[in-house]
């Protein structure tokens, strides 16, 4: 699999840099990776939307600037950012067919149940929404939930 142009999606937390790690050995010196930050202003009806636009494009510019900074200080190259605006799984989705990605790698809060159903999953909607291979990283401490195994067959319908 070609991996020359690597998407990764970033929130601003730690859990979701961790994936860069895992990006900048898959492009292995020779690919691009591709940081991406999605925003968008959450405004009260009947406020005016532009001005928490802008400040919300602004600190994930911002933000974004300081990352690529702090990478340049180590030497690492091939780095592209783009803020989108918009939902985060819907803008990890634009950018993936803009830019051409050949891989995502994102990070997972790894949620299950209800914390799954309340917060839904960037992620699962991400996975849903491409034909782009994606790598998930889990955080360590995310609960694994085994898949329910019926020790006896089911019968058949007729």
């Amino acid at each position: 699999m070609k991996t020359n142009r690597i998407l990764v999606p970033l929130d601003g937390s730690e859990l979701a840099e961790a994936a860069l790690a895992d990006a900048f050995d898959l492009a292995a010196g020779a690919g691009t990776v591709l940081l991406v930050r999605a925003t968008e202003a959450h405004v009260l009806p009947g406020r005016d939307p532009i001005q928490p636009q802008i400040d919300a494009v602004a600190e994930a510019e911002s933000y974004m600037a300081g990352l690529k900074a702090k990478l340049e200080r180590r030497n690492v190259r091939n780095v592209e950012t783009h803020v989108w605006y918009g939902s985060p799984a819907a803008s990890i989705l634009d950018a993936a067919r803009a830019h051409k990605a050949d891989l995502i790698v994102m990070s997972t809060h790894g949620r299950s149940g209800i914390g799954r159903l309340v917060f839904g999953s960037v992620a699962e909607s991400v996975l849903r929404g491409t034909t782009v291979p994606i790598l998930l990283r889990r955080p360590p401490e995310a609960p694994v939930a085994l898949p329910t195994v019926t020790t006896q067959p089911r019968e058949m319908v007729r």
